[in-house]
């Protein structure tokens, strides 16, 4: 077993994904800082800063599974430095007129915070694949249960009428902010850093920020318009919408843990044979898929805490600050991913009970179809008398344990002012569900894109 969690043969399937753990493991990361290294030596080479053929052999040796990582590990506890014992390794699988030129005028953050805006790009495609993909099932059941009526309620009680697609057109209109939030970020997000010890690129001369260009341009990513060594807003942002997306799953999971709950039996996620709730008490199905989402979302909420704290630095460069980005960011982007895989496969086989549903409402007895009253009421009484009149009405109601209709009756305010034909139409649940389809309608047409492919990684 790991030291954390994510690392675990037997646990680390449920605090992350191998499509995002992949880009965090020493062997993933490491060839990624090699990578960013073969395109520094390629965009000096051309730019006439190092010899081509040091670009060219840097190019063919900067590979993994030509370093020993052990022995890097080594080198860099030996040394204090976060990429000296990589750079050391490195040199000596390298031919002695290359190894002066690897890795030349470049600083740790410049390699590290490229990586990251790498991995911000990475992420940002995951991301944008998954929530669309939760979101199109979401709109699947929108369509499919626009007007399956069932009790909305309200401070965890029962208030009026919904149907269950508006509730599900509810979360997708959600989801799909958080799509156009990745899409507007995007650009933003995917940047390099090439900027020397304090962040005038004062090594390259004249030619830093031309290398600085055709160095990112390389690795598929922006270039800044500013050195942001001190300037963590980026990761802060990403990390925030990371906590966002895994929060509005989250969300949609604990509806599904409360309305699963036998008591109420509006909805299920799907169950696979085998799956065992509890060892002792075996009739239990457990929500666990809905359960584990709050879960990893608070785990990605902590991450977002502290990248918010990072953006407070000291001077050009604060390593208090910035390192603490190794250990929340993966920790995020593990738990974020995990949730969105998640989320896909509890939106893709949820179990809706439209008949638990219209039972739970009639069970109500009318209470829930107080405000079609109150509105009609309100045009002979005023606003204000008539919610005192019903609210009496209905709280004697309750106290007498009779339905809605016999409680309003039973007050001859109530009955001066409306006859029965009126008030059997007000206590139509139609009456009360205002605009519900309509509204379903309008998220349903504006669906986002259909759901893509993450992109290919940086390599």
């Amino acid at each position: 077993m790991g030291a954390h969690v994510v690392d675990s043969a037997l646990y680390g399937h449920l605090w992350g994904t191998e499509e995002v753990r992949e880009l965090f493991t020493d062997a993933g990361r490491t060839q990624v800082w090699l990578d960013i290294l073969a395109a520094l030596a390629a965009a000096q080479a051309e730019l006439g800063l190092i010899p081509p053929a040091a670009a060219l052999e840097v190019a063919e040796k900067a590979r993994v599974e030509l370093l020993d990582l052990e022995e890097v590990g080594a080198r860099t506890r030996q040394t204090g430095h976060s990429t000296l014992g990589l750079i050391q390794v490195l040199r000596e699988v390298l031919g002695p007129d290359t190894r002066e030129w690897v890795y030349y005028g470049a600083t740790v953050q410049d390699v590290t915070d490229t990586w990251t805006g790498l991995v911000m790009q990475r992420m940002t495609g995951i991301m944008l694949r998954d929530l669309r993909r939760v979101e199109a099932a979401l709109l699947r059941l929108a369509a499919e249960h626009r007007d399956t009526v069932m009790v909305g309620r309200t401070h965890g009680q029962p208030g009026l009428p919904i149907t269950f697609g508006f509730k599900a057109a509810v979360w997708a209109a959600e989801l799909r902010r958080h799509v156009d939030r990745w899409l507007g970020c995007r650009e933003r997000l995917a940047v390099g850093q090439l900027a020397g010890a304090v962040g005038t690129g004062s090594f390259w001369g004249p030619a830093a920020l031309t290398l600085q260009r055709r160095f990112c341009e390389r690795l598929g990513l922006g270039a800044p318009d500013m050195t942001w060594l001190t300037a963590r807003d980026r990761v802060a942002e990403f990390v925030a919408l990371l906590a966002m997306s895994a929060g509005t799953v989250a969300k949609i999971g604990r509806e599904v843990y409360n309305l699963q709950r036998p008591e109420i039996g509006e909805l299920r996620e799907s169950f696979r044979p085998g799956v065992v709730g509890s060892i002792t008490m075996p009739h239990k199905r457990n929500p666990e898929l809905s359960e584990h989402l709050g879960t990893l979302a608070r785990v990605v909420r902590s991450g977002a805490a502290l990248a918010l704290e990072g953006m407070v630095h000291d001077h050009e460069r604060d390593g208090a600050a910035w390192k603490a980005e190794w250990v929340f960011l993966p920790e995020a982007c593990m738990a974020a991913g995990a949730a969105l895989a998640l989320g896909v496969e509890l939106a893709a086989g949820l179990q809706v009970d439209a008949a638990r549903m219209a039972r739970n409402l009639r069970e109500q007895e009318g209470y829930v179809l107080s405000e079609p009253v109150l509105a009609a009421l309100a045009k002979q009484l005023g606003k204000h008398t008539a919610q005192e009149v019903v609210y009496a009405a209905a709280m004697a109601g309750i106290d007498r344990h009779v339905g809605f209709r016999d409680a309003l009756m039973g007050d001859p305010r109530v009955a001066a002012a409306l006859g029965e034909e009126e008030l059997d139409r007000l206590l139509d649940v139609q009456a009360a569900l205002g605009r519900a389809g309509e509204l379903v309608d309008r998220v349903v047409a504006g669906g986002s894109a259909t759901p893509g492919a993450a992109p290919a990684g940086p390599r």
